[in-house]
């Protein structure tokens, strides 16, 4: 059974299921986190949705460019985790089923590619406090029980 964060489902909607990976991007010591403008205006581990075909590392290391611009090499997967949410930019609810990775940041390529996404670098405990959502802030506290962070 994979744990659920946040939301119940709504009564009456109809839930597609969308993987996703999302990122814990280390160094020195410090978390590369984005902040995603509007529709959703809030804080997020990096990350996003797997194409249909792609493999969860592919997608994991193109989310990362796409969204901070910093090449990653991914060295553990913490756990899973799924949340229910209705998804504005899709018009679309959504059963979310992220898989979490614990990465280091390698190098810096260019500017985030989507517009709407602000890299911002965080010690952890500021990380803890300004995440959106209950289930990334689960796996950044463990990461951190854990020293890897």
């Amino acid at each position: 059974m994979i744990r659920r964060f946040d939301e119940n489902p709504v009564e009456n909607k109809k839930y597609v299921t969308r993987h996703g990976v999302y990122a814990i991007i280390i160094k020195s010591r410090k978390l590369l986190i984005t902040f995603q403008a509007s529709p959703h205006n809030e804080y997020q581990l990096p990350g996003g949705g797997v194409d249909l075909g792609e493999s969860y590392l592919r997608a994991l290391h193109r989310e990362a460019l796409e969204e901070t611009g910093w090449t990653i090499s991914p060295r553990l997967k913490l756990g899973i985790f799924q949340r229910y949410v209705f998804m504005p930019e899709y018009n679309l609810w959504a059963r979310k089923v992220c898989h979490i990775y614990l990465c280091h940041a390698v190098l810096k390529k260019s500017k985030p590619l989507h517009d709407d996404h602000s890299p911002i670098w965080k010690n952890p405990a500021q990380a803890l406090e300004i995440l959106h959502n209950s289930g990334d802030k689960y796996f950044l506290k463990l990461a951190i029980l854990k020293g890897y962070v």
